[in-house]
């Protein structure tokens, strides 16, 4: 059988279950995942950093990452060749390109160091989001936005300003609102002697850089908690409680990363309860082993959960999608690949499930047919309908797009020193 024919015999199926699998598929088209430009360079940037700070590691050291911008434009370019649908790219502050002479620290960045990325963007038809880089650099050893020391605050407090006018422009140029993201490693290792003092001046700092103001329509600011780092363990300075309630008050966006949070939490069970109370949630989809290990997205049971409550609640448009992990142990196109498309397969997967008649069976508090529904509903035809999206979206489907990542690998990647 031929994939469209795979294809059609799965439609019926899940028509009987009042599944319109032909308007699913336009829907999953149309909706955007951020993926992140980090995976393709170990979150080194360009400014000549040689390694990490902040709680944050990439481990690994598989051959081929991007080492400029060319490269790493080169590699999401491929990478994007094998996604079904249109997307964004997700950037971090220090990827800015700087000509000779341009070169400046990030309290003076400004959007012409990030043209060449408006350009990238354009002529792709890429919307594109964006986050200061609040570690990996001198002035972020130790506290940053809530730093004792006023000159390092100011200069934070400034980069995070720097940001929104740069998100500003990402929006105007490419006629698509930007989301831009503030998170920060501050913390300690052990037991502090005082938590409200830095949380009183990381909301200081925050005032400030939201004080500058910035049109809402085209900069969705929002706020990423976290629950601990390497070397912060004991204490995070902004932690979920803070920036929850920081967000409500100050009419911003709340960014959930499943990694963020202690192992029995689970962000899709967040997802629901927050958005009753906000207009738009962000997200970073990751997969934690143990920890906020950034692993590729694999298509796991919180993943899937995830997607579920993003299409239950009916809230594609109101939930920002986006990707954080980070692995040099593999091939880094691939990686992206992998994660990218089993974000959509389980958005895909939420679709097709006949949401409505299982929340008739629970409010029957008919859990017996509930259950067993949901049992049966795991052996149906999903794989059919993802192949033929990707068929029609003209790119590999099954894991034929794999042979396009070795032929990358062998022709491009092997020959980076």
């Amino acid at each position: 059988m031929t994939t469209k024919q795979r294809y059609e015999s799965a439609k019926e199926i899940y028509k009987n279950l009042g599944v319109d699998t032909d308007k699913v598929l336009e829907q999953l088209k149309n909706v955007p995942i951020s993926m992140h430009c980090w995976q393709g360079d170990d979150v080194a940037g360009f400014e000549g950093s040689k390694e990490l700070s902040g709680g944050i590691q990439a481990t690994g050291n598989y051959f081929g990452k991007a080492r400029n911008p060319e490269e790493l434009m080169a590699d999401i370019d491929k990478a994007l060749s094998l996604i079904p649908g249109t997307h964004r790219i997700n950037l971090h502050a220090n990827y800015a390109i700087f000509e000779d002479g341009q070169e400046v620290d990030r309290d003076k960045l400004e959007p012409k160091h990030f043209a060449k990325w408006v350009e990238f963007a354009k002529t792709r038809g890429l919307g594109l989001d964006f986050n200061p880089t609040y570690f990996s650099h001198p002035k972020a050893d130790g506290l940053t936005l809530s730093s004792e020391d006023e000159s390092i605050r100011k200069f934070w407090i400034d980069h995070g300003k720097a940001c929104i006018r740069i998100s500003e422009y990402f929006a105007k140029e490419l006629g698509k609102p930007c989301l831009m993201n503030i998170w920060i490693p501050d913390g300690f290792k052990d037991i502090p002697a005082d938590r409200i003092s830095p949380r009183a001046r990381l909301k200081d700092s925050l005032d400030q850089i939201i004080s500058i103001g910035y049109d809402k329509e085209l900069v969705h600011l929002a706020v990423e908690s976290k629950v601990f780092g390497i070397g912060l363990e004991a204490y995070t300075v902004g932690s979920h409680e803070f920036y929850m309630n920081y967000a409500a008050k100050n009419n911003i966006l709340c960014l959930l990363d499943n990694g963020h949070y202690h192992p029995t939490e689970v962000v899709s069970d967040k997802i629901p309860s927050m958005l009753l109370f906000s207009d738009k949630i962000a997200l970073h989809v990751t997969r934690p082993i143990r920890w906020d290990s950034d692993h590729v997205v694999i298509f796991d049971d919180e993943t899937k959960e995830i997607a579920k409550e993003i299409v239950r609640c009916d809230a594609l448009d109101r939930v920002l999608i986006g990707l954080d992990f980070f692995d040099a142990s593999i091939n880094r196109i691939s990686a992206w690949v992998v994660g990218m498309r089993n974000m959509q397969k389980a958005l895909l997967y939420a679709m097709l499930t006949p949401n409505k008649k299982l929340a008739e069976l629970q409010n029957e508090r008919n859990y017996t047919e509930l259950m067993m529904l949901q049992e049966e509903l795991k052996l149906y035809p999903f794989g059919d309908v993802w192949n033929y999206f990707c068929e029609i979206n003209n790119v590999p489907e099954k894991e034929d797009w794999f042979k396009v990542v070795k032929e990358y690998e062998a022709a491009v990647l092997a020959k980076r020193n």
